[in-house]
């Protein structure tokens, strides 16, 4: 019986060895190979980045508890198994085990709870914009319940959801749908709101998701430190057309965020000219 058992042991061993193995490749494989396979996605934003460093710390943590608890499940199952001519012992309690792992479990929790604290202001405090900030983010200010960025220099964007896109408005007076263009490098504070449903504005490379209410302003932020796209998706059903409320962020040099912030400008000044004159037709036309 002896002979027997000890392949069954290796077999079962094998299959952990092989899961352990497999599950801990996620987290090693090189460059776009793994990226964000068991991980949140991190841009080039200081909060982004936070948040997956605080994701995979309490990842680590549930994996060593699944190891450790698979590790005494299959000991148990073999050590105290049935064997011919042998009943397996009955056990009924433990005191001492049973308060051990309930302190194990507490103290874990209590550490999970002082790393969380420890990485929040980080998540949910905006940081200095840098050096080539431009010119539109000084003495731009995040309010009410977000603390402002050192040097009190952002970039303040009016961020509305509405069944089923975005709308941001920028403080000089340009408008966009759909794409937010961003400089590189600035501090950007976001002021949610919506105005139908409750909608959720997401960017995961950029940071955590956030409500938007009716009738209620929430705050959120982010510093990209790279050019590029960055998609996200509405995050909240809000209704049959929800699939399609997607969301960009465009990353440029300050350059040619200003280039693009002049030419919005000018586009909103001529809809408005040409909606004038359309009113002034209608008006003329009806006095006739």
């Amino acid at each position: 019986m002896r002979g027997r058992a000890k392949p069954r042991a290796a077999t079962v061993a094998l299959l952990v060895a092989t899961a352990t193995l497999t599950t801990a490749g996620f987290f090693w494989l090189p460059g776009a190979a793994g990226a964000n396979v068991l991980t949140p996605e991190a841009g080039p934003s200081p909060n982004a980045e936070k948040i997956n460093e605080l994701y995979k710390i309490v990842l680590y943590i549930g994996l060593a508890v699944i190891g450790t608890v698979w590790a005494f499940l299959f000991y148990s199952l073999f050590r105290f198994r049935a064997r011919r001519g042998r009943e397996a012992p009955q056990i009924s309690g433990n005191a001492s085990l049973e308060l051990g792992w309930t302190a194990a479990a507490a103290a874990i929790v209590a550490v999970i709870t002082v790393i969380t604290y420890i990485y929040l202001d980080d998540i949910t405090h905006p940081v200095a914009s840098g050096p080539e900030a431009v010119a539109e983010a000084r003495d731009q200010f995040a309010t009410i319940n977000q603390p402002p960025p050192p040097g009190d220099k952002s970039l303040d964007i009016q961020v509305s959801g509405q069944q089923f896109l975005w709308r941001y408005q920028y403080p000089n007076q340009a408008v966009s749908f759909h794409e937010m263009v961003v400089p590189r490098d600035t501090t950007v504070t976001l002021t949610l709101k919506a105005n139908d449903v409750i909608h959720s504005w997401w960017i995961p490379e950029l940071g955590g998701k956030l409500d938007a209410v009716p009738g209620y302003e929430n705050k959120t932020w982010f510093k990209a430190t790279e050019t590029g796209t960055f998609e996200g998706q509405c995050a909240e059903l809000c209704g049959a057309g929800h699939y399609a409320m997607t969301a960009k962020v465009t990353v440029v040099e300050p350059a040619a965020y200003q280039a693009w912030v002049e030419n919005q400008k000018e586009e909103f000044e001529e809809g408005q000219r040409l909606a004038q004159e359309q009113r002034r037709q209608i008006e003329a036309e009806l006095a006739q």
